[in-house]
Formats: C-alpha cells, sequence, structure tokens
C-alpha cells in the first residue's frame, strides 16, 4: 500500500502521461503543466495510455516519491476534465488503486434485514 498522508491533498493529473518519465520529468509536469508545487507535500497521481499503469509522485518533506503501480486485469478509473487536474480523497485513491470505481464505490453486501 501506498502510504498516502491523511492531511495532503491528492490531485489527479487527466489525461494521459508519458510513463517513461521519472522523478524530474513528473515533477516538471507538476509545476509546468498543473500549476502547483511538487514540493508542497501534495501527492500527484498520473496514468498511462493503456490505463493499466499509475504513477505517484510525493515529497515528504525530505525528499521525492515515486511509486508506480500496474494492474493485472482491468485499467484505473480515470476523470475527464477540462482544467488539467482533480482534487481526490485519500480514500478515493486508495479505492482507484485497488481498481475500484472512486467515484461512486458500492458495497458489495448488504444485509437484507436487521434481526
Amino acid at each position: 500500500m501506498i502510504p498516502v498522508p491523511s492531511g495532503s491533498r491528492v490531485w489527479i493529473a487527466t489525461g494521459h502521461t508519458d510513463m517513461r518519465r521519472g522523478m524530474q520529468g513528473l515533477a516538471l509536469q507538476v509545476q509546468e503543466g498543473l500549476k502547483r508545487d511538487p514540493h508542497s507535500g501534495d501527492v500527484f497521481v498520473f496514468r498511462g495510455r493503456r490505463g493499466d499503469l499509475t504513477k505517484i509522485l510525493w515529497h515528504d518533506g525530505i525528499g521525492l516519491s515515486l511509486y508506480a503501480k500496474r494492474l493485472d486485469r482491468g485499467k484505473f478509473i480515470w476523470p475527464s476534465a477540462s482544467d488539467g487536474v482533480v482534487s481526490i480523497s485519500a480514500a478515493q485513491v486508495a479505492y482507484m488503486l485497488e481498481g475500484i470505481d472512486w467515484r461512486n464505490p458500492r458495497l458489495t453486501w448488504r444485509p437484507k434485514s436487521a434481526g
């Protein structure tokens, strides 16, 4: 599990990102493309063209960390927005990284009666 700090904001870069980029390339994309500070402690999430690979960039106060996750089956659910960046909660990121639709999570089981 990727450690998303509870107090930090999570930003999703909409669209497709070149997954050949490393830490510096993604930090430059955050600064120039998303108009955010990559060293602010916020978490930035990027997705590749095929949709099964995501990279997460996070500065913990000491240095940058780059996490990557590839799904064996399925694709990451990604927003489509015109401004290029969407803010979500840490819980929604956890859903997304498990391949669950974070926009409308549903319980798989509900009790039918109370007694």
